[in-house]
């Protein structure tokens, strides 16, 4: 498969890359582990030798399956997984309330000062069965710690060798350019940033697309299937669990559903012409666009593992390109 180089670091991706997100069990209605582990030896096996994780993805138990999962191929995978969203404590900028297995609430916060950044490295460590972790990114910005405190600690664990590179998600070009400099006195570049992006959400086209071309920074996209509604798979009598985040978001209203489902219909002819879904579609839409590296697709089986991997291969021309950006020209309502 090929390889592309992540921004200005030493770390190289897959056009798409394996995201962890759903096998940790939260928002996405449980989980199973032989079934997870089996989705991640899948894509393995099929040329996708990156895995994107964080600590926040089932509070540690998606970074524990994953290296599980790895435990006897860990020279085949680039391991990335995050930084500063801490569950159960007090420090940082409060973000939101979950609710831990006796249904009590667990609340949720931002916390990117050095002593929270040093302490969750060596936990993810220790979950991930690894001595060194390929990127560790910050999953989204603390407004209660200036970027450089931050920074400085990270470039502290690359430099102590716990991980190979650094980058971000989440973060404003502002921000980019402020981590980007304090990385640069410690002689490291700033390797990546990790913002959502699909056919449906196309923000980032307008700032930190343009930013990171400028600045050779790397960009892998999340979300770039929207979570499912881009597979074509998600109809109007799909049902979503109660503990399955998706049943409360209203990007997956009836109306929204009806006109998605209605531009893939109009599409349907690209995935006849590369012999693809319309999951593969939307993939390789995002990871054919100028300044993208890699696009992290979620996969809770083997077979989907497999088909987000074979979207690496799809040779969209600019024609196609086009085509795609038309037929979804719409903002979902809600």
């Amino acid at each position: 498969m090929e390889m592309r180089q992540l921004g200005a670091g030493p770390i190289e991706v897959p056009p798409v890359v394996f995201g962890a997100w759903a096998i940790g069990g939260w928002y996405w209605g449980g989980t199973d582990d032989a079934r997870s582990i089996r989705a991640i030896h899948a894509s393995i096996d099929a040329g996708v030798g990156a895995i994107d994780t964080a600590p926040m993805y089932g509070c540690g138990h998606s970074e524990t399956v994953v290296g599980q999962a790895i435990r006897d191929r860990r020279d085949r995978v680039t391991v990335m997984t995050k930084v500063g969203l801490r569950w159960g404590g007090t420090g940082g900028a409060h973000f939101f309330d979950d609710w831990d297995d006796d249904a009590n609430p667990l609340p949720i916060h931002r916390n990117l000062s050095a002593a929270s950044v040093r302490l969750e490295v060596e936990r993810s460590l220790v979950r991930l069965g690894i001595d060194t972790i390929d990127l560790i990114q910050c999953h989204w910005p603390d407004p209660t710690t200036e970027v450089e405190e931050t920074m400085d600690a990270l470039a502290g664990i690359v430099h102590a060798g716990k991980a190979r590179a650094v980058g971000v998600s989440n973060f404003p070009p502002a921000l980019l350019e402020r981590a980007r400099a304090e990385l640069g006195r410690h002689g490291l570049p700033l390797s990546s940033t990790q913002p959502r992006y699909s056919l449906l959400r196309r923000d980032i086209e307008s700032d930190v697309l343009p930013w990171c071309r400028e600045h050779g920074v790397g960009t892998i996209v999340y979300s770039p299937m929207e979570q499912g509604l881009l597979t074509g798979k998600v109809g109007p009598g799909r049902v979503f669990d109660a503990d399955d985040g998706r049943s409360l978001d209203p990007a997956f209203s009836q109306e929204n559903r009806a006109r998605v489902l209605e531009a893939i219909d109009a599409t349907a002819d690209l995935c006849a012409t590369h012999a693809c879904t319309p999951a593969q579609l939307a993939l390789a839409w995002c990871h054919h666009q100028q300044g993208v590296t890699a696009a992290i697709a979620g996969a809770r089986t083997a077979a989907q593992a497999t088909e987000n991997a074979a979207a690496a291969r799809i040779p969209l021309t600019a024609a196609d390109m086009e085509r795609l950006r038309t037929a979804f020209a719409f903002t979902l309502d809600g």
